[in-house]
Order: structure tokens, then sequence, then C-alpha cells
């Protein structure tokens, strides 16, 4: 079981010696076999050096290595995890988890260096040793003591939010790099502030979501949550409101969008909270599951890809004249995050495909609009708008039958099995050719 052939360049891919059952003697196998693969890539060029015949050899030695780890966690990703927390008793968010497996179970997933090294290129020039973590962490969600502890410990204050929370209590306004949260009343105003770049998501947004969303709903004097895009700098919309942009392609053409913190994070973080709510320690017997309050989105000029996905999990969707909302996943190649499962509860299965599959736009108040928009106003009394349905959604009986919707509409084990397929599919599609390509041609545009 732990011996591996001689290294050679080129060649048939090494097999992977068959399994026996045993997690340690599995282990073992896979870790030396991942080694010696390793070596195997090492005599390649890198990626944009290499002939077609080295391309060939590197895709199939990825393939070979991505089975073997697939194979692997189908018949220990519950052990596996109990590992890498302490047998479920230390809560480790997705960045830890990735950490502890390349200490504790080495091979598992890729090592610190070789997504350091990934981390410095083009995404047309990585190896790809994301969409191992795609199959590392796709294996732990569908695993249902895994899966669901992991959501869980996604659900609770992001590192730092705490941290914040008394001067967010003294001062009523954070300011964070990209975001903004202030307190009017019972309202938390969580602003966008990514204007360079039309309000899109990149890593440090993410982040700054996060904590903004912890700090609403930490904050016992909050009731509502408002999401809304502030100024942007772009020569069209100079001076004016941006809801958001969606994903910033240029920063993911630049390599700089990663799995682990945007892809996958953000679907676990800052978006699961907004539509399932937060979970602390310190909740008594007889308080919820987690904190939910309702959330509103003022949409001024559009909500793109990313901006769509948060109106599909608030509460109450208020938009400009003249906005538009679309998810142009047809378009970028990769998926909606969680549109997919949350377009068709709102806007019925015809309507989603034409949004998913052919990058129909809603314009607000045109027909298929009000699916997914409560409310169209002139652009100067949206602020207006606003105020009024923060009013309504402060009832006291509003958080509990929110919490009841979410629960009816997502179950929890619905929402695992799509996490689940979703950490595969899209780590496959953000190093699919056609991705590459489409982004590659448009960074080429004047």
């Amino acid at each position: 079981m732990t011996s591996v052939p001689a290294v050679s360049p080129t060649g048939s891919v090494p097999a992977l010696p068959a399994p026996t059952g045993r997690f340690d003697a599995d282990h073992t196998a896979l870790r030396l076999y991942i080694a010696h693969t390793d070596r195997l890539l090492g005599l390649l060029p890198p990626r944009p050096a290499r002939d077609r015949a080295q391309a060939e050899r590197a895709a199939a030695l990825h393939e070979a290595r991505r089975t073997g780890r697939h194979d692997f966690l189908a018949r220990h990703a519950p052990q596996a995890y109990e590992v890498l927390t302490d047998g479920r008793t230390v809560r480790r968010r997705l960045p830890d988890l990735v950490r502890q497996a390349q200490t504790r179970l080495p091979g598992l997933v890729p090592t610190a260096a070789q997504l350091a090294d990934d981390h410095s290129r083009i995404q047309a020039h990585k190896e790809g040793h994301e969409v191992d973590l795609g199959v590392f962490f796709g294996a732990l969600l569908r695993s249902s003591p895994a899966g669901n502890h992991l959501i869980d410990t996604m659900l609770h204050p992001a590192p730092g939010s705490r941290d914040r929370l008394g001067d967010f209590r003294r001062h009523d306004v954070v300011e964070l790099d990209t975001v903004t949260v202030r307190r009017h009343g019972p309202a938390a105003h969580v602003t966008f502030r990514n204007g360079h770049c039309l309000n899109a998501e990149d890593n440090r947004l993410i982040a700054d979501m996060e904590t903004a969303v912890d700090l609403a709903l930490l904050d016992e004097r909050v009731r509502v949550g408002v999401l809304r895009g502030g100024p942007v700098d772009h020569p069209r919309y100079s001076g004016r409101r941006v809801f958001s942009a969606g994903i910033n392609l240029k920063d993911l053409r630049n390599g700089a969008i990663s799995y682990t913190d945007f892809l996958l994070g953000r679907e676990l973080g800052y978006v699961n909270k907004l539509a399932h709510g937060l979970l602390t320690p310190d909740t008594g017997w007889s308080a919820p599951a987690a904190v939910h309050k309702p959330w509103v989105a003022a949409v001024d000029s559009f909500a793109i890809g990313g901006g769509m996905q948060l109106l599909l999990v608030v509460d109450r969707v208020l938009a400009a004249e003249g906005a538009f909302f679309s998810l142009p996943a047809a378009d970028e190649g990769i998926v909606p995050g969680l549109g997919n499962l949350r377009l068709t509860r709102l806007t019925g299965a015809r309507l989603a495909r034409q949004v998913l599959l052919s990058g129909r736009r809603l314009r607000a108040g045109e027909a298929g609009a009000e699916l997914v928009c409560d409310e169209v106003v002139p652009a100067d009394r949206l602020s207006d708008a606003v105020d009024r349905a923060v009013a309504e959604l402060a009832a006291p009986a509003v958080v509990a039958n929110r919490a009841m919707l979410a629960l009816a509409e997502e179950p929890r084990e619905t929402l695992r099995s799509y996490l689940a397929e979703f950490a595969v599919v899209q780590a496959e599609r953000i190093y699919s050719p056609d991705v590459l390509d489409r982004i590659e041609r448009r960074w080429a545009r004047p």
C-alpha cells in the first residue's frame, strides 16, 4: 500500500492502490500517491509554457489526483472532518479547514505553497489547485454530520466581528474598506462603497460585507437591515448610486478572486446569514436557533450577478425607475451562487430559465420583474420608500414569521445538497477553457 513507482515525466499516469476501507491505510496510500504525482507535475514546465502533449499529461495527472481524493473522501469524509475539527468540538471556517488538512491529513488538499503559487498568477496561468478544494468541500458538504456542522460554523460571527461591535454600539457607524454600516433608528444601513468598479464584489468586499451583516444581526437595537449601493466613479454613472455589478471580472481574470474566501465563502457566509440568520453560542433554551432580522434591498441603477442574488434572500426589494436586474451566468460562464436554487421559487421555472440560461434582463416595472421586486419608485423617492419599508418590517411578529418562512422555503437538507454540488461545479467552472477564454477576450478589448 505504501510503495509508489519511480518518477517519470512520460508514460501512463500511475494508478492509486486499491482502497482497504481503513482510514489510516487509505490516507497513507493517498498521501504517497499525491506526493508522487506532485513530482511528476514538477517535471513539466509551468502551464503557459506547455506544449499540447505536456498540457494533456498535466490534465491527466490532475484528473487522476482528483479522482483519488474524491474516492478517499467518498469513503472517509465524516472521519476526516472529525479529525480536522477535533470530533466537531472546534468550529473551523473554510480557510482553517484547509490549513488543518494540510497539516493533519497531508495529500488531502493542495499544499500551502501550491495554493500560494497559483494565487500569484493570472487565472489562465494557474495550475488549478482550487478545483481540488472543490472536491474537498463538496465531499464534506455531502456528509450530513460534517456538512451540517460546517454550515452552522459559517453562520457564526466571522473573526473580528465582535471586536467591532463595541464601536458600532457607541458610534452607530463602522467604516470598513469597501462597506459602511450605519444605524438610523431601528435600521442598520449597509452601503457598498466599491465605487471604482461599480460596487462589484471582490475578496475585500466579501469580508467587509460579512462583518457588516454580523454587526446588524448582533446589535439588539437593530430591527431591520438595509442593503444599498453607494455612489460610483465610472464615467457613465459618475456620482450616481449603483447597487452592484456582481463579481469583479477584472479581479477574476487577474487571479485575485479566491475560491475559498469568495466563491464558496460568500455563499456559506454573509449571503447565507441574510437568508438564515446568525448563530451565536449564547442563545438560551427558549431563544430561536438563529438571530433572524428582515432585510430591505434598495436598487439604484442595476443589480447584476451577485447583486441580483442578494435580492433573492431579502424580504423587501425596492427599485428606482429604470433599474434592471440580471444574472449573466450564460455570458460569464460561472454558476450564479445559489441563484439557481432560489430564483425558480420566486419566478417559476420558465422565467428562471430565461434569466439564467439566456441572460434575460428584468427591468423594474416591466412584466416579470415584479416577481423579484416589490415596489418601483422615482429615484428621488427611493429613500422615502426605504423608510416606509423599515417601519413596516420592524413590527414584533416579523422576525418569527420570517424565520419560519426561511425554514419552509429552504430546508437545511435542500440547502446542503445544493451547496455540495455547487462547491464542485463552481471550482471546475472558474478553470474551464471557455471561461478562461472569455475573460481573456474581455481583457483584450480596448
